[in-house]
Order: C-alpha cells, then sequence, then structure tokens
C-alpha cells in the first residue's frame, strides 16, 4: 500500500494502482444507478402488479428493494480486497469473486454475469422496438381512428437500433460515458411521469380504482399460477444491478472511501427508483384493472393525446441508447483486456487510426473495437427478431439474475469478509434469506420459460 501512496504523491495525475485519477462523484454514480435500473423493467411493472394483486404486488416491489439495497451494501466493500478501504482494487465483479471466492466461482459469476448483461441488451432491442411500433401506431390511431390496422414491422425498427448501437459502442469505456447516463437518467423520469400522470389521469376520469386483492383472474388455475411466477420475474428484473455495480464503483474517485459513496448512492437511487415503481406499477393497475397492458405505455392502454404518448416513447428510446451500453461496455473492457494480453503485438488488437474530419473533433479507431463490439450489436438484434417476446424476456432474465448474482455471491463474499460463524443467529438469517430469493429465482424462471414456448410454439 506505501507504494501506491507514493505513486499517487509523485503524480497527482494518477490513482493508487497506477491508472489515471478517477473523477466520479455521488452525483454521476446515482445517475448511473438510474440509468441501470430504470430501465424496460418500469413499464412491465402494472402488468406485473395486475398479476400479483394488491396486496402481493406492492409486497413484492418493497421486499425486491429491500433486498437490492442490503445486497448493493455488501457488494460495495468488496471493491477493495483485503480491506474495503485502502485494499487493493477490484475493477470488476469477477475481479471481487476471484480474490474472495476462488477461481471456479469467478467463471461461474462471469458466465452468468456476462450471460445476463447480453440477455439485457436483447430485452433492449426489443423494447425500443417496440417504442417505435406505438409511436407509429399513436399517430395513425390518431388519423385513421382506432379501429385502423396500423400494422408495421419490429425488424426494421431493431436494426435501426442496432446502427445506433454500433455507432455509440464506439465510445471508449465507462469512465466517458457520464454525459450518456445523464441523458438517460433524464428520460427515464420524464416518461416515468408521463406514464404516472396518464394512469393518474385515468383513474381520476373513471372514479374509480379498478384491481382486486387476488389480481388478474386466468382462465385456468395454472394459466394463472404460471403468470404469477412470469410477474414475479419481471419485478426481480426490474431492481438489482449487482451486474454493474464494481464498474460503475471503479468511476468514483477518493477520498471519500469509494464504498461509502456507492452505499449512499444505492440508497439515494434505490428510493427514487422505488417511488417510481410503486407510482407507475400501482397507478397503471388502478387505471386498467385486468386490462393492464404488458407494457404501459407501447400496450395502448393510452390513445390520447397521441403527441404525449410519442414524446415518452422518445424519451424511452433515448434511455435505453444509453441503458445498453451500461449494459455492454463491461462486457467489452473484458474481452478487450483478454485478447490485448493474449496477443500483445497483434496490431489488429493493438493499433489505434486517428481520423481527423474537417466537420467533426478528430478520433481514433481500432479495427479490432469496431468489427468485435459490431458483432456483438449484430448478435443482439437477431436474437430479438427470433425471440421479440417482452414481459417474457425481462422475466427470464430477472430470474437468471437475481438469485445468483444479487443474492449468493454477494452473501458468500460477505460471510468472509466479516468472518461470519455457521449456525450463528445472522448466518441462520441470511442463509434462509438466500433459499428464498432461490426460490424466487426457481418460479421466475419457469413462468417466463412456459410463456415463451406458448408463444413461440402456441403449446
Amino acid at each position: 500500500m506505501a507504494s501506491q501512496i507514493s505513486l499517487e504523491m509523485a503524480d497527482p495525475s494518477l490513482d493508487d494502482d497506477g491508472r489515471p485519477r478517477r473523477m466520479g462523484t455521488l452525483s454521476s454514480c446515482v445517475v448511473h444507478i438510474i440509468t441501470g435500473v430504470i430501465g424496460s423493467g418500469v413499464l412491465s411493472l402494472s402488468w406485473s402488479v395486475a398479476q400479483l394483486g394488491w396486496i402481493g404486488g406492492p409486497i413484492a416491489l418493497l421486499c425486491f428493494a429491500i433486498i437490492t439495497y442490503l445486497s448493493a451494501s455488501m457488494l460495495s466493500n468488496c471493491y477493495r480486497y483485503p480491506d474495503s478501504v485502502t485494499g487493493h482494487r477490484n475493477y470488476s465483479y469477477m475481479d471481487a469473486v476471484r480474490v474472495n471466492l476462488g477461481h471456479k466461482r469467478m467463471v461461474l459469476c462471469g458466465l452468468l454475469q456476462y450471460l445476463s448483461m447480453y440477455v439485457t441488451s436483447i430485452a433492449y432491442v426489443i423494447t425500443v422496438s417496440t417504442c417505435m411500433r406505438a409511436i407509429r401506431k399513436a399517430v395513425c390511431y390518431h388519423v385513421e381512428g382506432r379501429e385502423a390496422p396500423c400494422n408495421s414491422n419490429d425488424n426494421v425498427y431493431m436494426i435501426i437500433f442496432g446502427i445506433v448501437q454500433i455507432v455509440m459502442s464506439q465510445i471508449p469505456d465507462f469512465h466517458d460515458m457520464t454525459w450518456l447516463s445523464w441523458v438517460s437518467a433524464i428520460m427515464s423520469l420524464v416518461y416515468s411521469t408521463i406514464g404516472l400522470g396518464l394512469s393518474f389521469a385515468q383513474v381520476i376520469g373513471d372514479r374509480r380504482i379498478k384491481g382486486g386483492i387476488r389480481g388478474v383472474t386466468d382462465s385456468t388455475p395454472a394459466k394463472k399460477v404460471w403468470t404469477v411466477f412470469e410477474a414475479i420475474g419481471n419485478v426481480a428484473f426490474a431492481y438489482p444491478f449487482a451486474l454493474i455495480l464494481l464498474e460503475i464503483q471503479n468511476t468514483l474517485r477518493s477520498p471519500p472511501p469509494e464504498n461509502q459513496t456507492m452505499k449512499k448512492a444505492s440508497k439515494i437511487s434505490l428510493l427514487a427508483t422505488t417511488f417510481f415503481y410503486f407510482c407507475c406499477g400501482c397507478f397503471g393497475y388502478a387505471a386498467f384493472g385486468d386490462s393492464t397492458p404488458g407494457n404501459l405505455l407501447t400496450g395502448f392502454g393510452f390513445y390520447e393525446p397521441y403527441w404525449l404518448i410519442d414524446i415518452a416513447n422518445v424519451c424511452i428510446i433515448l434511455h435505453l441508447v444509453g441503458g445498453y451500453q451500461i449494459y455492454s461496455q463491461p462486457i467489452f473492457a473484458t474481452w478487450e483486456r483478454w485478447f490485448m494480453k493474449k496477443f500483445p503485438n497483434n496490431t489488429f488488437i493493438s493499433k489505434f487510426y486517428t481520423l481527423r474530419p474537417s466537420f467533426i473533433p478528430s478520433f481514433s479507431i481500432n479495427m479490432f473495437r469496431l468489427s468485435s463490439r459490431t458483432l456483438y450489436v449484430v448478435s443482439s438484434v437477431v436474437f430479438a427478431m427470433v425471440f421479440p417476446y417482452f414481459n417474457s424476456i425481462l422475466g427470464l432474465l430477472g430470474a437468471i439474475n437475481f438469485w445468483p448474482l444479487s443474492i449468493y455471491f454477494p452473501f458468500e463474499m460477505y460471510f468472509l469478509q466479516r468472518k461470519v460463524g455457521a449456525w450463528t443467529r445472522e448466518w441462520i438469517l441470511l442463509r434462509t434469506l438466500s433459499f428464498m430469493c432461490f426460490l424466487v429465482s426457481v418460479v421466475g424462471f419457469l413462468g417466463s420459460f412456459v410463456s415463451i414456448l406458448s408463444a413461440k410454439f402456441g403449446i
């Protein structure tokens, strides 16, 4: 540690690990988290509350918020090792798992983490295409009437979004994305507020609160069970940000200690997120009852004012342009570090070319970065075309992500760091909570998987 401090004193532009000084603050951390958390998941919460009912829905939202904060607090202490304030830095979730739990569990963590990030990218492609379709339909219904067919091809919209992401994916890394996260966070607040306002106006106009204690009544008990499971998976998707927490924490300057800033940012972000989730989820259900659409702003529970609905969907699109990058950049960074280490003398991988167009500032381009990141974007678009099922994909992703990444690994690292003894009260409580969360992930996965099979193959 002494050598790190001397290095920092010798060159104020460097941090204690010899890298350029990090400049992230509490505010930038909050907007990164909000950009990552308030994504397409918020739009499915009205449908989820509708499936769970007036008791189960709010309880699920509150429980997942509390569990997410507990997990985030534990994980933020893993940024440095062995001491959470003065130890060596872990630049990613995988690094933290490796130094605390060993290589085998690091490999498992990496597979789950990057699979979840990749599926999140697919979910964002699906969401953006439905928003683009909704914008066209809103105008079409306004001009031609609500009975007009107003059909469109989602694949075209997915390709358009893919082209935008190919360009945006050339942003070097997280440290250059603060401006994009600010834009995305503002957009998320705008469209969430519009959804809340439209739902509130619908409730006032109807002069009654729709819905019931048991939620939507399905045609058969079996179908009800599967939709409840899928709804739980949707709520699980809407909250956790363990996938990107340490990557965000790696942007923070110190002092104050990074884990303190992250805990404070997590609390602020989750309070804001939970407020909007309750408002959008509960008011959406109150407005539409059993007819609550799977996506509040694209399912056409609302038809007018069409221009306001279009504004909301444009905000969703702009938000997810940044959200896609929030979840993709850690994948880019990992494979680029691996290839650079494996092939340090390969000019295709390591050489940068400076371009100086006359109409924009000069910038550098790397052919490996351009080709590999383009391939990643193209593959996510192709998968979205094959499986364009909004709620089911979100539920499946939430189930994959929730227990292993948001509960199991943070809890295991906490036990080691705090030396929590087996069969102590704390150990029993956390193990019981972990097992309950495991069951939540299992039922969420089953419900979403059955829904995808049913939608794809009609079974």
